[in-house]
């Protein structure tokens, strides 16, 4: 009977070690540009002098897609149905310079839709969507120069100062109308024209704020001269009724001109 205290397992060559190193860095490489390079399935993605463009334009898309490749760098998501831009909708891609929003049913831009792309991006286009405002904190950062043209405008205080922070696209900017506006006056007018001419929407914002206190503190004064008046009157009536009272009572010449009858009588 063999003895195999003695024996040692047998080991692989240092070159069986090597493959497999190189095996699973090839792998890792592998599946790492495949999650970098995964396209939508609604999309189309292409590569385009060395960059990656993501075309998911007239698909009916409601809402921007989540798994775009980290590494796009032009975003087109024009005439779908998307009508919200959500807080971090394009945090992960770093390398973003275009995005397309154009003709899509938009009404809704989050305060931090932008965050981490407000570097890189170069151009925005936000035409021919449904947004009457947009916080003024969602594109504080941003540098990128944007197209905000047909938009059903509602021009006020918030607008005239997120248009003042903003790179507007010249060739579009006559195109920002005021739909509606603090001043009815200004509706149907360019925003920028408005503005041009000296006209401050923030000012009607503080009058009208003014209004409105003026016209509560003048309804709360109201009410309490209605209580003075009311609590007046009331014991006004109180009295005239306590008086009539006392008037009825016999006076005490009357109570000693009887009591001395009755003492006469006796």
């Amino acid at each position: 009977m063999q003895n195999f205290a003695g024996h040692e397992k047998p080991r692989k060559p240092p070159l069986c070690h090597g493959f497999s190193l190189l095996w699973g860095l090839l792998f890792g490489l592998c599946m790492e540009s495949a999650l970098v390079k995964a396209c939508p399935t609604m999309c189309h993605c292409i590569e385009k002098s060395g960059m990656t463009v993501v075309q998911c334009m007239s698909r009916s898309l409601e809402k921007i897609p989540s798994d775009l490749p980290r590494d796009t760098v032009v975003l087109l998501l024009a005439s779908n149905h998307i009508t919200h831009i959500p807080n971090h909708a394009f945090k992960d891609l770093h390398y973003l310079q275009e995005l397309d929003l154009s003709n899509n049913d938009i009404e809704t831009v989050d305060v931090g839709a932008f965050q981490g792309v407000s570097d890189s991006l170069l151009f925005v286009d936000l035409s021919n969507n449904r947004i009457q405002s947009v916080p003024k904190e969602a594109f504080a950062r941003l540098r990128a120069k944007i197209s905000f043209s047909n938009n059903p405008w509602h021009c006020e205080c918030t607008l005239q100062e997120v248009l003042r922070e903003l790179r507007l696209d010249p060739e579009t900017v006559n195109e920002v109308i005021c739909h509606t506006a603090v001043q009815e006056e200004y509706a149907g007018k360019p925003v920028i024209q408005v503005l041009d001419s000296g006209i401050n929407f923030c000012n009607f914002h503080h009058k009208t704020t003014d209004v409105a206190m003026f016209v509560t503190m003048f309804g709360w004064f109201t009410m309490v001269i209605a209580y003075v008046i009311y609590y007046v009157r009331h014991n006004q009536e109180d009295a005239r009724r306590h008086l009539e009272y006392l008037k009825s009572l016999p006076s005490s010449s009357q109570i000693s001109k009887d009591f001395d009858t009755i003492s006469t009588v006796l």
